[in-house]
């Protein structure tokens, strides 16, 4: 009863958006969902923005990160001291990439709800789902949003994956296909709302390689600020002045004694 009226606030406002998407648009329920999905992605762009950003920062020290592992990879606690100690010298915040995730889990419940209860959020979408407030698995056509749910998801996790850990990245895309069984007893309307919004993250994966430059690994270091050095730079004024002196005496240059030419005998003068 307490989580049924604390959640009662989020189903209100979820049913009052998509009746504004149905009623005041015209679209209907299914498309309502899909609309609802690319609104909340919207909003979410600030997170997603920040997501990027702490991606390409984990990439960019990946390597340091690495040697730290390695170097204290007996001691746990140690271990995730320097770490932390790491990410606040770099500015890393490690928990950014998952916000866009927990932001959309209450807008995901709050679906969930909204489906269940309010009896007139129903319909087909794209005449092949007879019912969005049916389970996945009632008609043929939730096997193929199901199918097209668990690509999106294997996808979604290749683009935005990249700085995982290899045997992680594997473990996330094989995750979806475990996940059917579960996911086929929500509401066809859950479904595509999940669908949808892994379509999103797929097509700003592939918007952010073109846009965004992708950051080398082990780049993430700032070089020193300086002119270059070469074999011809005299070496830096130290604090007797002793190398400016020594760089300013001229090289002493080895004096070659005349040849001498020996005479064969008999020779004239």
């Amino acid at each position: 009863m307490i989580l049924a009226s604390v959640l009662t606030p989020l189903e209100d406002l979820m049913k009052s958006i998509l009746n504004f998407f149905h009623g005041n648009v015209g679209l209907p329920w299914s498309w309502s969902i899909v609309a609802l999905t690319v609104l909340v992605r919207i909003v979410l762009v600030p997170l997603t923005v920040r997501q990027i950003h702490s991606m390409q920062s984990l990439q960019a020290h990946g390597p340091e990160m690495k040697a730290i592992q390695q170097k204290y990879k007996g001691d746990r606690a140690k271990l995730n001291e320097e770490l932390m100690k790491f990410y606040r010298e770099n500015h890393i915040n490690p928990a950014a990439s998952c916000l866009p995730l927990l932001a959309q889990f209450p807008v995901f419940i709050a679906l969930y709800l909204t489906l269940r209860h309010a009896k007139e959020v129903n319909g087909s979408f794209l005449h092949i789902v007879p019912d969005i407030s049916a389970k996945g698995t009632a008609h043929w056509s939730g096997y193929v949003l199901l199918a097209i749910y668990a690509g999106s998801q294997v996808a979604s996790t290749y683009f935005m994956g990249a700085t995982m850990d290899k045997t992680q990245r594997n473990l996330m895309m094989v995750l979806p296909l475990l996940f059917i069984t579960v996911v086929s007893r929500f509401p066809t309307g859950l479904i595509l709302y999940w669908m949808t919004t892994n379509l999103w993250t797929v097509g700003q994966g592939l918007v952010t390689r073109r846009l965004v430059p992708r950051t080398p690994a082990g780049k993430g270091v700032t070089a020193p600020i300086g002119p270059k050095r070469s074999s011809r730079t005299p070496p830096r004024e130290s604090g007797n002045g002793a190398a400016a002196v020594d760089a300013e005496k001229p090289t002493a240059v080895p004096s070659r004694q005349p040849r001498r030419v020996r005479r064969k005998k008999g020779s004239r003068r």
